[in-house]
């Protein structure tokens, strides 16, 4: 709150009135100013600067997109851009946009060498089927062909139990 002091002869409900019309529209004035800055951010911006801040980072929405994944890889594009290149770069990616564990492993065929093949659960690959075609699409390398492969956790329990073998240890020179 800003703090104005006018001359004492204007003492009085009228003054009071002045100061609160200054101070409003101070404040008014303060939120204009703030506006432009406050409309940069993709994560707290109005939508239609959203799709304006996306247009100009490539990046379209695809369709059933959530609101705040769409901010998210609007907000990573470039640095996702600049981590495309490298195997490490590119679980960054998936790390960023909260898709979770990834493994990536190249040149496994000898035949089809230009395979990468992608291997993660399947519950992360069911969630996540069209925004791991929108990251291959946008940030896959060029020439390449992806493969996903999933991976289960199975609980597996194997029962332990003595056998009644006695180990006795001869210690010479004691």
């Amino acid at each position: 709150m800003i703090k104005i002091e006018l001359p004492f002869w204007l003492d009085g409900i009228e003054l009071g009135k002045l100061r609160e019309a200054i101070v409003s529209f101070w404040d008014m004035a303060e939120t204009w100013i703030k506006w432009p800055v406050t409309q940069m951010d993709p994560l707290t911006c109005s939508l239609g600067m959203l799709y304006l801040i996306a247009f100009n980072r490539d990046i379209e929405r695809f369709s059933g997109e959530p609101e705040t994944l769409f901010r998210k890889r609007i907000k990573f594009a470039y640095i996702n851009a600049e981590d495309a290149g490298s195997k490490a770069g590119f679980i960054r990616i998936f790390e960023r946009l909260g898709i979770g564990y990834v493994e990536i492993t190249e040149r496994f065929d000898a035949v089809n060498w230009d395979v990468i093949k992608l291997t993660m659960s399947d519950a992360v690959l069911a969630a996540n089927a069209s925004l791991l075609n929108q990251i291959i699409y946008a940030y896959g390398r060029t020439c390449r062909r992806y493969e996903f492969d999933t991976i289960t956790a199975l609980p597996i329990s194997t029962p332990a139990f003595a056998v009644g073998h006695v180990y006795s240890y001869d210690v010479a020179g004691v």
